[in-house]
């Protein structure tokens, strides 16, 4: 059974709108998106009127929109700025910090504890949430980052190219997620810092995309 949290007024941001964003990412992070209702969002928020969120949002799957939406730019920014100081390396480990630094940089500059991270894995079980966070994140940054990445691996053949992709969004996904909660937890992640972490995953993904691969398999 959901227990909601104690009402939240003006999280991070003023206004119902933001208010009801930020309740909704981290019950949605907390419990799972399908396990929370408007009605938890709305007693969480301190919104007396239980259609609140519906009337600012509509569905489930925009307000799902809304939250990715409002954490993508400032990491998207954070992507550019990257792309633009490696210009056309041949470095794999520029890309893959490409694809691993804006998003912790986003987290850590959230403070703690955050949720977007653990919000993230949720949806990403989702078939069809799913499409919907990859239509949010997917912009020309990603599509540079994931071609200039693919330059560095010509030997390497495309369905391997493709399966150790899925790998390394899984990875990055779910090891956001678990730093995360650790964190929130003051477990003994709180003794590295983001900047540590976001190296240590860099690492781990240039490894997986550099490993051996058997010819046949």
């Amino acid at each position: 059974m959901l227990t909601v949290p104690g009402r939240t007024h003006d999280t991070r941001g003023g206004g119902t709108r933001e208010t009801i964003l930020a309740v909704a990412e981290r019950l949605f992070a907390e419990h799972g998106v399908y396990a929370v209702s408007n009605r938890h969002i709305s007693l969480a928020a301190g919104q007396g009127n239980n259609a609140a969120v519906g009337y600012h949002f509509g569905t489930k799957s925009d307000l799902v929109r809304a939250i990715v939406g409002r954490h993508a730019k400032p990491i998207d920014d954070r992507r550019d700025a990257m792309l633009a100081e490696i210009g056309d390396t041949c470095e794999i480990r520029d890309w893959v910090a490409c694809l691993v630094r804006p998003g912790v940089d986003h987290l850590a500059s959230l403070g703690c504890p955050t949720w977007y991270g653990r919000f993230a894995a949720q949806v990403m079980t989702d078939p069809r949430l799913r499409e919907i966070v990859i239509d949010e994140t997917f912009g020309p940054s990603v599509q540079h980052t994931v071609d200039g990445l693919n330059r560095c691996l010509p030997d390497l053949p495309l369905p391997v190219r493709m399966q150790r992709s899925s790998m390394a969004r899984l990875l990055l996904t779910h090891s956001l997620a678990e730093r995360e909660r650790e964190l929130a937890e003051d477990s003994h992640a709180s003794g590295s810092s983001w900047d540590e972490y976001a190296t240590w995953l860099t690492d781990a993904l240039v490894g997986l995309w550099l490993a051996p691969h058997t010819p046949g398999s």
